[in-house]
């Protein structure tokens, strides 16, 4: 099962230090951890929002760390892409697997997938005995929506705004967290219906 899906940035935003990362939209999956466990349970809802919250935030650093080593390590400059160019840029991703372990931030062990298309960071946190080529195969579907149809590349990105329908594409491609193997037709049924709602 997913636990998590991020998007954030990775490159330097003005009003962060070096090495944070900015959240732009977080989902995550699956029973809450803080009412399950016996150390948090008389947390409030606002102090458990702000835990889960916290926990993202670590993901997003951890994985800000390995997309810049990667980048740093490959020696390639970062080439901008402007907007129209969403399949160059996804073609020219950066990708990689963080692992997480127990207790960083959650309870099991996890692993982190990530694919750094320029200035963002698309993650999904899976369960270690997750299916990994099925979960970037996932992710790279998500984020070629999400570049394609929110503009993501360009200066009015309209994730902060259209948080919705990264919700629908969720709902469709992730539904409650869970991988889908999907045969040609139903990701062409799939593909169609999703492009038909973005389009709106």
């Amino acid at each position: 099962m997913v636990r998590c899906f991020l998007i954030h940035t990775v490159c330097p935003v003005s009003a962060l230090g070096p090495g944070e990362s900015r959240v732009l939209y977080s989902r995550v999956f699956g029973p809450d951890e803080a009412v399950v466990s016996e150390q948090t349970r008389e947390l409030n809802p606002e102090e458990r929002r702000l835990l889960q919250k916290e926990k993202v935030a670590l993901v997003a650093r951890h994985v800000h760390g390995s997309v810049s080593l990667s980048r740093e390590a490959s020696g390639r400059p970062l080439v901008e892409t402007v907007p129209g160019e969403e399949a160059l840029a996804l073609q020219e991703a950066d990708s990689g697997v963080v692992r997480l372990r127990a207790g960083d931030p959650f309870k099991e062990e996890m692993s982190a997938l990530w694919l750094g298309v320029q200035s963002l960071s698309f993650t999904l946190v899976c369960e270690p005995h997750e299916n990994l080529l099925l979960a970037e195969g996932t992710l790279r579907n998500l984020t070629r929506h999400c570049l394609e149809h929110l503009h993501m590349l360009g200066q009015g990105s309209e994730v902060l705004l259209r948080s919705h329908r990264v919700d629908t594409l969720l709902s469709r491609l992730l539904p409650h967290g869970q991988l889908l193997f999907l045969n040609h037709r139903f990701a062409q049924s799939l593909e169609k219906e999703v492009t038909a709602y973005m389009a709106k």
